[in-house]
């Protein structure tokens, strides 16, 4: 006997209070996809609960729950809000249709239904869909792969978090749109990923490094790059953009290639700052944290020399959303008492 194989099909909920248009669905869809059949709202939203469809198709004249408000609840709900919901109708009013997509709704089809356009409106969003599901994979193994270098460092999972925000809401702040704010937010945990391939030896060394293994640790932004390597991906290619280049400084002293200016890509500019001041005003095992002030008067003496000398009085601007990204994401243990020194 031949094992018995899971049925992957997508499955979708169909919600009429009338049978045979239930049926016609039926018909049209039955081959493709896993059905389930809701005659009322009431009824639809426990099945949701239960079985959780990759896509709604829903009547809207319905007794008790309209399927507008059967959408809005759905929509309404964490667990379900990400559910696509096609409304199928006879209401063919400019206007019905404008509420169904105030509703929550993705498209609108009016009945009679004609099998061509069900099966691509069907097809077309539960694609959606899926590139939904496989930007978020890779965006969850993007942040452990930073998260990853972090421990490498003897680092907490909280100084990505924490310098990631800090470069969105700096990118934010000079008028950079908030698709790539969103995209620097994501890349950025990753810029210090080659750290991964810097011995122990040298990257966990209490003390100071000597030469040779300051040339060793310098490796570090290469590596990220090769790790990273060239990818379409639009967040992978910030990543490894950033990974490479976020040690340059302004002046031109910085690492690996001495770039210069404008020469360093935006990204990196931005996350230098941001880098800079978590690691200063957090607590490291050879170091006490600084005080905000402390860690911001420094970014101002670097202005032109570490730093973009632009971008660094709009982070400063930026202190009390900055305090307010700090204690969100704190680190576990508490800090000792804050050191004003500089050296």
């Amino acid at each position: 006997m031949l094992p018995s194989h899971e049925d992957r099909r997508p499955r979708l909920l169909l919600v009429d209070d009338e049978p045979t248009n239930l049926h016609v669905l039926r018909q049209i869809l039955g081959t493709s996809y896993r059905l389930q059949f809701a005659t009322d709202g009431a009824k639809a939203l426990q099945l949701v609960q239960q079985q959780k469809p990759d896509l709604i198709l829903l009547d809207i004249m319905m007794p008790t729950l309209s399927g507008y408000e059967v959408c809005r609840q759905l929509k309404a709900s964490a667990q379900t809000q990400n559910i696509p919901v096609i409304f199928v109708s006879a209401l063919s009013d400019m206007g019905d249709e404008a509420e169904g997509f105030d509703a929550g709704g993705v498209d609108y089809i009016v009945k009679p239904v004609r099998a061509p356009i069900v099966l691509a409106r069907v097809r077309t969003h539960l694609s959606l869909v899926r590139t939904e599901a496989l930007r978020q994979s890779r965006l969850h193994i993007v942040q452990r792969l930073g998260r990853a270098a972090e421990y490498k460092d003897n680092e907490t999972g909280m100084h990505v978090l924490r310098m990631s925000h800090f470069s969105h809401a700096l990118a934010l702040a000079i008028g950079c749109s908030p698709e790539w704010a969103d995209e620097l937010l994501h890349a950025a945990p990753m810029h210090d990923v080659g750290k991964i391939g810097i011995p122990d030896a040298v990257l966990l060394k209490p003390g100071p490094l000597t030469d040779s293994e300051w040339q060793i640790m310098r490796q570090h932004p290469a590596i990220g790059a090769e790790i990273l390597g060239e990818d379409d991906n639009g967040i992978l290619q910030l990543a490894r953009s950033i990974a490479l280049t976020h040690h340059e400084k302004w002046d031109g002293s910085g690492y690996p290639a001495g770039l210069r200016g404008n020469a360093i890509p935006l990204a990196a500019r931005i996350v230098a700052i941001a880098d800079v001041f978590d690691a200063l005003t957090s607590v490291r095992p050879y170091k006490r944290a600084w005080s905000v002030d402390s860690a911001m008067a420094h970014i101002q003496s670097q202005a032109g020399l570490h730093f973009d000398p632009d971008l660094v009085p709009v982070f400063l601007s930026l202190r009390e959303q900055l305090e307010t990204i700090r204690q969100r994401w704190k680190d576990e243990a508490p800090e000792p008492v804050t050191a004003d020194c500089l050296g």
